[in-house]
């Protein structure tokens, strides 16, 4: 833009400049002109003079007359007497002379070098004589390119006066608008204390008045809905409460410390989902989370689930920490959403795979895999009493790690869900953890 703002005055004060200096240019050469010709006939009307006042007209006559002229002393002056030598230095030719004589009239004629002005006048005896003053080519352009260049000089300083101009204001501009872009941009990744100070044009200034107050509100909605979210939550608590004292009444077996030990991981779900919502949206910093710590938490989780339908599974990869910018909490519940689909929508005695590496997570299954995926990323329409709820945590968990979720075909025959971070291979590579 700032760019775009000098180039356009440039061109402008540039057309101008031309429609202005162009013609004084010329009014300027031709001044130079008049002025030297208007010159030439002030010396022709000083010899006329000088010639009437002379003492007769012989040949030393003349001569006296002439060197009492600036233009004869500076051999610029010839008075020519029609049948009888020139006296002074001539330079029109003789044909101009004789018809200048002939007509009577003062004319202009060129000569080599310049031009020569001649005036006829009347001597006693009814004598003809011609007064010739020759003007050169220097003296009909001196000045001119003096004031020619006065008036470049005045252009360049027009020009570039109107673009240093344009290119300030065009800054400033431009500052206001990156200032602004800048506000937007740090609030669209999550940092919602960004806001912009109102600078430049009016238009500007509106538009950044307009961005915090649309920023406040966002956060304002954004707190809302998680106090809502924090009060659903803790209205959760009375029925777990109810549940976990039945399960505290179950006699001792592997049934009854299985679902305690699930009891106790809800409740501290819930207690993370209350103090997670409840604190203001824009007082959360980003977090990071090691993927393959959370995958090996889970699994810990589901392993028992597992082992209770005679589901074969394996994990490959997950030697090295994978750390990607999410919540706990959030992976958590990605994790548990990709694996609790294979227990939701496949047969008991399905087998599953889960592929760790540094380009993301991937669950593969060789159950009936999902026929319609962008169906079952819609809420309320996945079918199969679902909600479609779980990936669209899934795809939120991912986009907000730079990732995306992808749902395919899996080597298994049956469904992947991976959360890839770049880009995952066809097969990742095949080193078994258990």
């Amino acid at each position: 833009m700032r760019s775009a703002l000098m180039r356009l005055s440039f061109a402008i004060t540039s057309m101008i400049a031309l429609a202005f200096l162009v013609p004084l240019a010329y009014v300027t050469d031709q001044i130079a002109h008049d002025r030297a010709l208007a010159e030439a006939r002030y010396q022709a009307d000083a010899m006329v003079a000088a010639l009437a006042s002379a003492p007769g007209n012989g040949s030393g006559a003349l001569d006296r007359a002439v060197a009492t002229v600036p233009a004869g002393q500076s051999g610029r002056l010839a008075v020519h007497l029609l049948g009888e030598p020139t006296v002074g230095t001539s330079h029109a030719s003789a044909g101009d002379v004789e018809l200048a004589g002939r007509q009577g009239r003062s004319v202009t004629v060129d000569a080599p070098g310049g031009v020569a002005y001649l005036q006829a006048v009347v001597l006693d005896g009814d004598r003809t004589a011609v007064v010739e003053v020759y003007v050169s080519d220097t003296d009909l352009s001196r000045g001119v390119g003096a004031a020619w260049l006065a008036l470049a000089g005045l252009a360049v300083v027009l020009v570039g006066g109107s673009t240093l101009v344009a290119d300030r204001l065009g800054a400033q501009i431009v500052r206001a608008t990156r200032r602004l872009a800048d506000g937007a941009r740090a609030f669209g990744d999550g940092d919602l204390h960004a806001r912009v100070a109102p600078e430049g044009p009016p238009e500007l200034r509106d538009a950044a008045r307009s961005f915090n107050r649309m920023a406040d509100q966002m956060v304002a909605f954004a707190d809302a809905e998680r106090e809502l979210a924090a009060d659903l939550s803790h209205r959760l608590r009375t029925p777990l409460t109810a549940l976990r004292l039945d399960a505290d009444a179950m006699p001792p077996g592997p049934i009854g410390e299985r679902m305690r030990q699930a009891f106790d991981a809800l409740d501290d779900e819930i207690e993370q989902i209350i103090t997670a919502a409840r604190r203001s949206a824009a007082d959360r910093v980003p977090e990071t989370t090691d993927l393959v710590e959370v995958v090996a938490d889970r699994l810990a989780f589901w392993s028992v689930l597992a082992e209770d339908q005679q589901r074969p599974w394996r994990v490959v990869g997950g030697q090295e920490p994978v750390y990607v910018p999410v919540g706990e909490s959030d992976l958590v519940s990605a994790v548990d959403c990709m694996l609790g689909n294979v227990f939701q929508h496949t047969p008991e005695g399905t087998g599953f795979e889960v592929h760790v590496c540094a380009r993301g997570l991937v669950v593969d299954d060789a159950g009936p895999g999902i026929a319609d995926p962008a169906r079952a990323l819609r809420r309320g329409a996945s079918g199969a009493g679902s909600t479609g709820l779980g990936l669209d945590i899934v795809r939120r968990v991912a986009e907000s790690a730079g990732g995306r979720l992808v749902i395919d075909r899996s080597p298994m025959r049956g469904a992947r869900i991976a959360i890839l971070l770049d880009a995952v291979p066809d097969r990742p590579p095949r080193r078994v953890v258990r």
